[in-house]
């Protein structure tokens, strides 16, 4: 697969993860009224308490294994994606690279550092990507930052939420963690929506970087025939 089909199926994916990213908000908005109504004693009897919270569980759950699937595939595919991009830039750079393609991805599954190794990473394949000369050239952008900050959030509100999710049996725990899944779940769009953009930033900048070394080749080898 070329890497441009590669990229456009890369949005379609972070497109999907904001649908199920809204889906999650809206379920858990309606699971927190539940559990606000059961804490506030709001329900005529036992029976119908019983049937609303079974209603909810069975929604969340529905939800809960769509949200875990889209964000494993899409999720698998993405780190696939930053590998090819990251192996492009090596091809394009004038000068050695400080990350591999195998460590661009490699460092999200590394304790403490994929706090900011990830970053570093995908901060130079922006760079190289474009200005393959002179990657100090190119600024920092705020686009990445962004990405970053969000990234941040949605993994460590979505740990806190696993961890909770194991303990949480009364309604005020359960309540807790339902806002803290809220955050991951609110946290997750601007992250997808981000991710999107630089998706296609360096998507266009190495095809731009390609199509510039291609013409300079050309003329390099047409100045020699001549």
């Amino acid at each position: 697969m070329d890497f441009r089909k590669r990229s456009n199926w890369t949005v379609r994916l972070l497109y999907l993860q904001i649908a199920i990213g809204v889906i999650a908000i809206i379920s858990g908005t309606m699971e927190y009224g539940v559990l606000r109504d059961m804490q506030d004693g709001n329900f005529a009897s036992q029976a119908e308490m019983m049937q609303v919270a079974e209603a909810n569980d069975g929604r969340q759950a529905i939800v809960g294994l769509l949200e875990f699937l889209i964000l494993v595939g899409s999720g698998i595919w993405i780190l696939r994606w930053i590998y090819v991009a990251c192996r492009n830039a090596r091809d394009l750079a004038v000068n050695p690279m400080q990350f591999s393609p195998g460590w661009a991805v490699g460092w999200y599954f590394v304790p403490i550092a994929f706090l900011w190794k990830p970053y570093q990473a995908m901060k130079e394949i922006w760079r190289v990507s474009a200005n393959p000369r002179d990657p100090s050239l190119v600024p920092d952008s705020p686009l990445l930052s962004s990405w970053w900050f969000f990234f941040i959030v949605t993994t460590l509100s979505g740990n806190a939420s696993f961890r909770m999710s194991l303990r949480a049996q009364e309604i005020s725990e359960l309540l807790a963690l339902n806002l803290v899944t809220r955050v991951s779940d609110f946290a997750s769009i601007p992250l997808a929506i981000l991710l999107i953009a630089i998706v296609r930033r360096i998507h266009d900048n190495q095809e731009l970087a390609r199509s510039t070394a291609n013409g300079q080749g050309t003329q390099v080898a047409a100045g020699a025939t001549i």
